[in-house]
């Protein structure tokens, strides 16, 4: 049904989805990037799904007004990484270095951000592969390979061939939160499901998770806030 926008200054997209399936309509925003998105089901016309959307306006604003702003990272900036606290400083090379606890951008800053993120990469994979290692070891079983990815709706998968994927803004996680991901994706290698054994093979592995889930549910959206573009 296309793109429409809710008045205001400046005005918030709506994204009309027709669902066959739908028995109501919904009204849903993103925690990742804040899209709002109304779906509705077949024999409802758009006018009454424009009407519907009005009378959710305020509530969509506010709901709005509490999620993160994006955050373009340079010099001034900190971040953790691993739970490391680094501040970001602008530097004067060619290449980004990492001193102690500084983070120096190389030059021009839109390159030292570019380097910056293939470090934050480098970073994840190796704590991702850390863990998986280790909880794969737990489990006898092995993972074929480890992509990093930036994905929005989900922090990892596991294919039925064995092979896991990751969200690399992870390693700006608590690094239980990180170790959590990794050994509920391992955990499918042997369970591809999400069944009682499933959860049981998670505990085994990684012990009580429920609150790794709750900060991924609560903390893990603002991690898209971050921004390494030019």
């Amino acid at each position: 049904m296309g793109v429409r926008t809710f008045p205001g200054n400046p005005g918030i997209p709506l994204k009309l989805r027709k669902n066959a399936q739908a028995r109501r309509m919904t009204l849903r925003i993103s925690r990742v990037d804040g899209a709002v998105t109304l779906t509705v089901p077949r024999g409802v016309s758009e006018r009454e799904a424009l009407a519907f959307a009005a009378e959710k306006q305020d509530w969509v604003i506010g709901h709005l007004s509490k999620q993160s702003v994006p955050e373009q990272v340079g010099p001034g900036q900190s971040l953790s990484v691993a739970e490391q606290l680094f501040s970001i400083e602008e530097g004067s090379g060619a290449r980004l270095r990492v001193d102690g606890n500084r983070i120096l951008l190389s030059q021009p800053v839109e390159r030292g951000r570019v380097h910056l993120l293939a470090w934050l990469k480098e970073q994840a994979r190796a704590e991702l592969t850390r863990a998986c290692d280790r909880y794969s070891g737990q489990l006898g079983r092995r993972y074929t390979r480890l992509t990093l990815r930036d994905t929005r709706s989900r922090w990892g998968s596991c294919s039925s061939a064995g092979a896991l994927m990751f969200s690399w803004r992870l390693i700006l996680a608590p690094r239980h939160v990180l170790d959590y991901v990794a050994a509920h994706e391992v955990a499918h290698l042997q369970e591809m499901n999400h069944s009682a054994s499933f959860w049981q093979v998670v505990h085994d592995l990684y012990g009580p998770h429920q609150e790794a889930r709750d900060w991924l549910r609560q903390d893990g959206p603002g991690l898209h806030r971050y921004r390494f573009g030019a």
